[in-house]
């Protein structure tokens, strides 16, 4: 089947349920669920987005604009990961705690609303990507995954995305700021509060497809190759090691291995060595 296919039979199938609640991040997987869900139920779909201390407040901001620009009622809940020892321990199976917080809170609301279907945004090239333990708690909980019950791979929701004019179509993944500490390493409000602050930095400079480490305060900054030139450039070096000293960081470095989704899980052991990933010259904050 053609994406288009798949986009149609998708929507067909949500058009049997007397209303869906979409755990919603404003990324373009949950993005395509929302609006095929908004196709095919109109005012019985409803967009879910969980604020937390994880969620960067300009994710907040652009699943806000997602939401509008799809038409669908959203909806917000509020919780804090840090409330759960079990997350803050930041173990292997830190993803599972938070997807299961989370999507507890998605069934709070879609009781509250009187909806009984939960959905999310995995799609068919999820489950083979790596250390994935928060794919444990959606099917736990028995969420519906409507792109990958219906072979849609991400690729393919990109394409759906575009044919919908969907302003995420080209979005770079973004995971939750706590996947910047590293395994084992303790989860705490100051190391999320200067990541965020770090990564709005690179933004802010132009950077596309980045990452910044928190290594218990030595930030690693790792960034797509084809902006690596920009980060050698000695004007970033400096800028990068004073704002980021600023932020409450000791120490400074840049990854020349680049941008790599899940480099500090234990799926990857290799990554979180900081002796062997790290560049090698060390920007000190004095």
């Amino acid at each position: 089947m053609t994406p288009t296919e798949k986009a149609a039979a998708l929507r067909a199938d949500l058009a049997d349920c007397d209303g869906v609640l979409i755990a919603f991040s404003g990324g373009v997987d949950s993005a395509v669920v929302a609006a095929l869900a908004h196709e095919a139920l109109g005012e019985q779909a409803v967009a879910c987005t969980a604020k937390s201390e994880t969620l960067p407040a300009a994710e907040l901001d652009a699943a806000t604009s997602v939401a509008e620009e799809i038409g669908i009622r959203h909806e917000l809940v509020e919780f804090s990961e840090l409330d759960n020892p079990d997350f803050v321990d930041n173990s292997g199976d830190r993803c599972y705690h938070c997807r299961t917080m989370r999507l507890g809170k998605m069934y709070d609301t879609a009781r509250r609303l009187g909806i009984e279907t939960v959905c999310d945004g995995t799609n068919a090239s999820d489950p083979g990507e790596g250390h994935r333990p928060g794919l444990q708690a959606v099917e736990e909980l028995s969420v519906r995954s409507p792109l990958l019950d219906h072979e849609i791979t991400k690729a393919e929701v990109r394409e759906i995305a575009e044919d919908r004019g969907l302003s995420v179509a080209d979005k770079p993944s973004m995971a939750c700021l706590s996947s910047r500490i590293p395994t084992g390493l303790e989860v705490t409000e100051e190391k999320l509060t200067r990541v965020e602050k770090a990564e709005r930095l690179l933004r802010t400079w132009g950077f596309d497809q980045f990452r910044v480490r928190d290594h218990d305060g030595l930030a690693r900054i790792e960034v797509a190759p084809d902006e690596l030139d920009a980060a050698l450039d000695p004007e970033f070096a400096q800028a990068a090691r004073d704002h980021l000293s600023d932020l409450g960081f000791d120490h400074v470095t840049l990854d020349l291995h680049g941008y790599q989704t899940g480099s500090v899980s234990p799926a990857n052991k290799s990554d979180d060595t900081e002796t062997e990933d790290v560049f090698s010259q060390q920007y000190p904050s004095s």
